[in-house]
């Protein structure tokens, strides 16, 4: 994400308001872009539809097979996205770029076909009595959408942000349009909808890479596997991501499993009513935590960084090594405090706004309490993902495997505490398990930063 905060730092340097609003905007898009627009792409589904007179029942249905989609796509995905976007980066840090697309080709082609099987399994087995339109446009989600979660990791480092904003604006404007207008085809007509327009989302993030990162050559397209390779590949990030997306979707998952938590909506997938709809709408609060993350973690943080290895290896004193150090240290103390700050702003926000936004969706506000909570540990995710963030920086990446891990078995045996107490308890397992991660977090960099200059010079050859 480096290369998008540096050109979203350009726009601050402008130094007018204009230039500070379109930058904070922007970060805030991008860096929960996903979240934010597929939230308010079905979520306008949801209302437009029952202004039009779609089904409840319908509507519901497409909610959860979407959900299920992006959640198992998050999954699958991250055990291939972070290694290989690794080794993009190690690749154009060696100004070996020409080596990226067919590199990128390869990764395309391994993660369509598995996640086709995969999707062709599913399929089989999880939507009893569905159609078989149904089950295609499910199986080609599922890959569309793990397509566009490596596209847009790639994408990333290119510093096409506004081209990155706008495909997914279009991208989830087509959603809603084409859903609504097949809503006379049911169920079907409303997944087309999703499917063309996620499609024409990844057409065009390919279109960027590629031409970025050509592939080409004249022979041919040219598809290569090296990332493969045990040199290049590296298991710490694959089981880290894993555990990561599994630690998120651990509490949705068990609320919707637990017999008297969720309900079946359509073959095996189920839902929780009174636990979705909270949660999702809690992520929208992490958009201007996002943006302070992606402007000064991704760019102070860089910057300083480059600063203090930059230091090391230019044979600088120690005295200057160790100054290029208090300064990364204290910028990711202040992007941290300026995370915690505006995330608690948008706790405030949820108090005051949440009750009319339940009003306004026609939610009951029963939902209120575990909004709250909800919208508490949305913001210390934000705060979980610059921790991680910074340790990547540092390439501490068993830490981050242990921290993730942690995530997922806290927010098991959290969530399933929280629901034995009651009613009333409801999300707390999410927050607490967030909690302990965080605390875990901070510790563990505090940790490696104590003695940063002694395990760096340690580990050189």
């Amino acid at each position: 994400m480096a290369g998008i905060g540096f050109g979203i730092r350009d726009l601050l340097r402008r130094d007018t308001f204009l230039g500070f609003f379109r930058a904070y905007a922007y970060a805030g898009v991008i860096g929960s872009g996903p979240w934010i627009l597929s939230f308010a792409g079905i979520l306008m589904i949801h209302i437009l539809g029952r202004r039009l007179g779609i089904p409840v029942r319908l509507i519901t249905q497409f909610q959860t097979s979407v959900t299920y989609v992006i959640a198992a796509s998050l999954v699958f995905s991250g055990v291939l996205t972070l290694s290989f976007t690794r080794y993009a980066s190690d690749r154009i840090y060696e100004n070996k770029p020409e080596r990226v697309g067919p590199a990128f080709l390869g990764a395309l082609t391994l993660i369509t076909a598995g996640s086709f099987a995969l999707g062709l399994l599913l399929a089989a087995f999880a939507f009893p009595g569905q159609s078989p339109v149904y089950r295609i446009f499910m199986v080609m989600s599922f890959v569309t959408m793990n397509c566009i979660w490596l596209s847009a990791s790639l994408l990333s480092g290119l510093k096409r942000y506004l081209a990155l904003v706008g495909l997914f604006g279009i991208g989830y404007a087509v959603v809603v349009a084409v859903s609504l207008a097949l809503r006379s085809r049911g169920l079907e007509g409303l997944l087309g909808g999703f499917l063309l327009g996620h499609f024409l989302m990844l057409t065009g993030m390919l279109r960027l890479i590629l031409g970025a990162f050509p592939a080409a050559t004249s022979a041919g397209a040219s598809v290569r596997f090296d990332f493969l390779e045990r040199r290049h590949w590296y298991a710490s990030l694959t089981f880290a991501a894993l555990a990561y997306n599994l630690g998120i979707w651990a509490d949705k998952a068990y609320f919707w499993y637990a017999p008297h938590l969720g309900q079946p909506i359509i073959g095996m997938l189920r839902s929780s009513l009174i636990y979705d709809i909270p949660i999702f709408l809690s992520y929208v609060a992490t958009l201007p935590g996002m943006a302070v993350f992606l402007v000064r973690m991704e760019t102070d943080f860089a910057e300083k960084h480059k600063d203090y290895y930059g230091a090391i290896h230019g044979g600088a004193t120690l005295g200057q090594i160790a100054g290029a150090k208090d300064e990364m240290v204290d910028t990711i103390r202040q992007g941290l405090l300026e995370i915690a700050k505006i995330q608690g702003l948008g706790v405030l926000f949820a108090m005051i706004w949440g009750p009319a936004m339940l009003r306004w969706l026609g939610i009951s506000q029963l939902y209120q309490h575990l909004l709250y909570i909800d919208v508490v540990a949305a913001g210390m995710q934000v705060v979980f993902l610059g921790l991680c963030n910074v340790l990547f920086y540092l390439d501490k990446r068993r830490a981050v495997l242990g921290l993730s891990s942690l995530l997922l078995a806290s927010n098991l045996l959290f969530t399933m505490a929280s629901v034995s107490l009651g009613a009333e308890f409801y999300g707390y397992g999410f927050a607490a398990a967030l909690l302990v991660a965080v605390l875990a977090g901070l510790w563990t960099l505090d940790r490696n930063l104590h003695d940063l200059e002694f395990r760096t010079f340690m580990r050189q050859p």
